[in-house]
């Protein structure tokens, strides 16, 4: 897939987007004669993040993309040969020249996917030079992508399913590449849209946008609109002066609120006017500027009804600072009593949006049982993941000539699981998820009504399970370099993503103290490891 007939290639990771020791390991292999030698890795990650129960995989779409663009150019192998030792021999670099994928295999849990730890994101198989390079970029591509994608659906879980939640985060993300990778994978979670256009353009991301403070105070009050005039919006009939009709609109409207006309600020109210021009279709109000209760409201309503004489409906208003809760509620009762007052029944449902530094527990409050809040714009929460902010994915390698390899190490958590492998999911009659499976690639899938005895990861005990259903965990997506299906788009992994959640065990979907999702071990899988441990270094 070439980056010139994908426009998402602009966004692929380059080949030298790896650390040194990938590079110096390649050349061990090569002196060694083992560059063609089989290999395959898994890549995993330990520990659920943010202290919950489950993951969300992602990330896949760019992986398939950086291997099917993967070619070292000549100014990457003259740099490699620039920090490699100067007696490197020229036919290693020739080597590296050669290098595509087209020998990789990959098999991956599809994106929007629960995961678990230990349970592999990505099976990576080929020669072991290549899958060798592949390590840092494969992760890289990864975990940030399933860190976002899991963080988004916390967030989600909290706001629940009516509030909409818009991922505003581009300015505070960790650089270009962090930013649009949180915009497009905080969508995947569970958001409905981003203000980053780059993810709409590259990767079809929902993106929405209003007005910032400084278009506001930009204006004082003494701007003269060059245009306006402003047609009815069924297009027949005299076209009226906007700014006119407003400065009528405000002596009533501040009449209802009890206000002196000349409270709003002038210049708040000229913004306003210059935007519903633009925008008479999707006029929107930044009620925040001044004051929200003088001059915000009172404005905006001015402008909405002038508006709404002419045929338009004001589409919504956004909160940005103080008691987002407590604001939204007093800007509600206004639009009620101004909808009846004024014989406007749309203006009692305007939708009212929230920003400002919203976190979990910020978010829960404004998604409780009656909050007048629509639209929860969330910045910092969700591209950086203050609660965690690293995934801690790993690249391990599991075999090796057909012959299976295994870490071990003092610290038993990060003893790696040898062999190549195959993951299942285990359901009850009533289709609740029981317990995922790992077993050696070569063992029978385990079949439904077939009792199984397993190994929990953990636990010192075996266990028996009956599944009443059983679900293959890992598709191949690559093989031998080639794409062996379609990927699925964003908007389909975004809806298996929510679906995934869904089917989630209350007590395993909870954020605060979980319960933990099994993971098992089939009874070979278990005797390899413990033959493999006895074994110990040789």
């Amino acid at each position: 897939m070439a980056a010139e007939q994908d426009p998402e290639g602009r966004a692929a990771a380059r080949p030298l987007l790896t650390d040194l020791y990938q590079a110096t390991m390649a050349l061990g292999y090569w002196r060694a004669g083992r560059a063609q030698e089989a290999a395959e890795f898994e890549l995993f990650f330990r520990r659920c993040p943010f202290g919950g129960a489950f993951a969300l995989a992602a990330g896949l779409r760019d992986c398939v993309r950086f291997l099917r663009a993967f070619r070292l150019r000549d100014a990457d192998v003259q740099f490699l040969a620039s920090v490699l030792p100067p007696d490197t021999e020229p036919a290693f670099f020739e080597h590296l020249r050669a290098l595509d994928c087209s020998g990789v295999t990959v098999r991956a849990l599809p994106e929007g996917s629960l995961a678990f730890p230990g349970v592999p994101l990505l099976q990576v198989s080929g020669p072991l030079l290549v899958v060798q390079l592949l390590e840092t970029p494969l992760l890289c591509l990864v975990s940030y992508a399933s860190l976002i994608a899991t963080n988004a659906a916390r967030l989600r879980l909290i706001a629940g399913p009516e509030k909409r939640l818009l991922e505003m985060g581009l300015r505070r993300a960790q650089g270009p590449d962090g930013g649009l990778t949180a915009s497009t994978y905080s969508y995947l979670g569970g958001f409905d849209g981003s203000s980053n256009v780059l993810a709409g353009q590259l990767r079809g991301v929902p993106v929405a946008g209003t007005l910032a403070h400084s278009f506001v105070t930009s204006f004082s009050g003494a701007e003269v609109p060059p245009d306006p005039m402003l047609a009815p919006a069924a297009g027949q009939g005299p076209r009226v002066d906007l700014a006119a009709c407003v400065e009528v609109w405000l002596e009533r409207v501040c009449a209802h609120l009890g206000l002196g006309a000349q409270e709003p600020h002038p210049g708040e109210r000229a913004a306003f006017v210059a935007y519903a021009l633009a925008f008479p279709r999707a006029f929107q109000g930044l009620l925040d500027t001044y004051s929200v209760r003088r001059s915000g409201l009172p404005n905006f309503l001015a402008v909405a009804l002038a508006l709404e004489e002419l045929g338009y409906q004001a589409v919504g208003v956004r909160l940005d600072s103080g008691d987002l809760l407590q604001q939204a509620q007093e800007v509600r009762g206004v639009f009620r009593r101004a909808a009846a007052q004024f014989q406007v029944p749309w203006l009692a449902s305007v939708p009212i949006a929230v920003s400002n530094n919203i976190d979990e527990e910020e978010l829960a409050r404004l998604a409780q049982k009656g909050s007048e809040v629509d639209l929860i714009g969330i910045g910092t929460s969700v591209v950086t993941c203050p609660r965690q902010p690293s995934l801690g994915c790993v690249y391990k390698l599991v075999a090796v000539g057909g012959q299976p390899r295994m870490k071990l190490t003092e610290d038993p958590e990060k003893q790696t699981l040898p062999g190549s492998k195959a993951a299942f999911r285990l359901l009850g009659a009533d289709g609740s998820l029981l317990l995922d499976v790992l077993q050696l690639a070569e063992e029978p899938p385990p079949q439904a009504g077939q009792e199984l005895r397993l190994w929990p990861r953990g636990a010192r005990e075996s266990c028996t399970v009956r599944p009443a259903h059983v679900e293959p965990l890992l598709r191949l997506w690559v093989q031998q370099g080639q794409l062996c299906e379609p990927l699925p788009s964003l908007a389909e992994s975004r809806a298996f993503a929510q679906l995934s959640l869904s089917r989630l065990s209350p007590a395993h979907r909870r954020l605060e103290q979980p319960e933990q999702y099994q993971v098992a071990l089939s009874e070979k899988l278990q005797a390899l490891v413990n033959r493999l441990r006895a074994l110990g270094p040789q």
